[in-house]
């Protein structure tokens, strides 16, 4: 099996996609419009974090520019500075005629989404990390796209374990694992995370703690949990954190350790970064597109998509560069083997 079937390509340079939307106009942070035709509008809400969080909005944000680019669509971006602003970016969006509407993140499930798609019965909308099920008003034009984040938290855990079991120190092996906050999706990914280390080795400790970070942007109180964790022994720091893990990233490159990064391939951070656990959100916001324009009117709800490492929706990033070439091609090997046993269904992985 070719080891790019289950590795995440790097995601196209930062800077570059954001100049469109990061210049937020008034309260509720709209963004100017993006080129496209403008008989199919759709929009993307963002959460808080910004396109400039290096991970989940802005891999969203990657998703819309490649739909504008090949499917010729009108976009918007809508920025969510604060809590307070998701349910009125979400009511703009539908207000300004996008036909499609996708909301970023799994804290539009808990209100803005169950508030906002029923007032708006002919507007189509998306939820990345949303769970349909979890909608209290069920709204059949909403549907969900959750991801199996728990096989790529298994993926890097494991391969964590295996370079952990390969370089003990005093005969001791220790990971960490940090999220900014315990819902549904960090949750999978750390439950992952766990059982991927310990499938490399019984013994390794791991530890799983949260930053308690209703933002996921704190990037102070990510850094402060991961310290913790570095000083009870820990050299592989895995943040499931978004925005606020780059805290916990920059604590494990000042201590000289590994970090793994999440959502993005966050290689682009520097060597420090043993790889990460990928989940293609750019992807899930372009198929959503591709399929709203392919029948508008016939674009179903009332169900989640769902992405996992049998279908390229999650997986692991590259390998730092630092490794040495024996531990490249070992660990390259057995992770590639256990993905693919993921995606045969042979492996059980927990989510919680």
């Amino acid at each position: 099996m070719k080891r790019k079937t289950w590795m995440t390509l790097a995601v196209a340079t930062i800077v570059g996609v954001l100049a469109v939307a990061i210049a937020a106009v008034a309260g509720i942070g709209r963004a100017a419009p993006t080129k496209g035709d403008a008989a199919v509008k759709v929009a993307l809400v963002t959460d808080i974090g910004g396109l400039n969080d290096k991970g989940f909005n802005h891999l969203s944000y990657v998703g819309l520019q490649r739909a504008i680019k090949e499917l010729k669509v009108k976009g918007r971006v809508y920025i969510t500075k604060s809590a307070a602003d998701r349910k009125p970016n979400l009511q703009a969006a539908a207000q300004d005629g996008n036909g499609l509407v996708i909301a970023v993140g799994v804290l539009f499930e808990f209100g803005p989404l169950d508030d906002v798609a029923p007032a708006f019965p002919n507007t189509k909308f998306a939820g990345v990390d949303v769970d349909w099920s979890g909608l209290t008003s069920h709204p059949p034009n909403v549907r969900g796209i959750q991801f199996r984040e728990q096989e790529a938290g298994y993926l890097v855990g494991y391969i964590a374990g295996l370079w952990e079991t390969r370089h003990p120190v005093k005969g001791k092996m220790v990971v960490g694992g940090v999220g900014a906050n315990k819902v549904p999706a960090i949750t999978r990914f750390l439950a992952g995370y766990r059982a991927g280390a310990h499938k490399a080795n019984r013994k390794i400790k791991v530890y799983i703690d949260y930053a308690n970070d209703p933002t996921f942007a704190d990037q102070a109180k990510c850094k402060e949990t991961t310290l913790n964790q570095i000083g009870k022994g820990s050299r592989v720091e895995f943040e499931a954190a978004g925005a606020c893990g780059l805290g916990g990233l920059s604590a494990a490159k000042q201590k000289h350790l590994w970090g793994i990064g999440v959502d993005a391939d966050q290689s682009f951070l520097g060597p420090h970064i043993l790889t990460s656990a990928t989940k293609h959100v750019d992807l899930s916001v372009f198929d959503a597109i591709k399929a709203y324009k392919a029948n508008p009117t016939g674009f179903k709800g009332g169900f989640n998509k769902n992405y996992t490492v049998k279908n390229h929706g999650v997986g692991y990033g590259k390998l730092s560069a630092k490794l040495s070439k024996a531990d490249r091609t070992f660990i390259t090997a057995k992770a590639n083997h256990i993905a693919k046993l993921i995606a045969e269904g042979k492996i059980k992985i927990p989510s919680k």
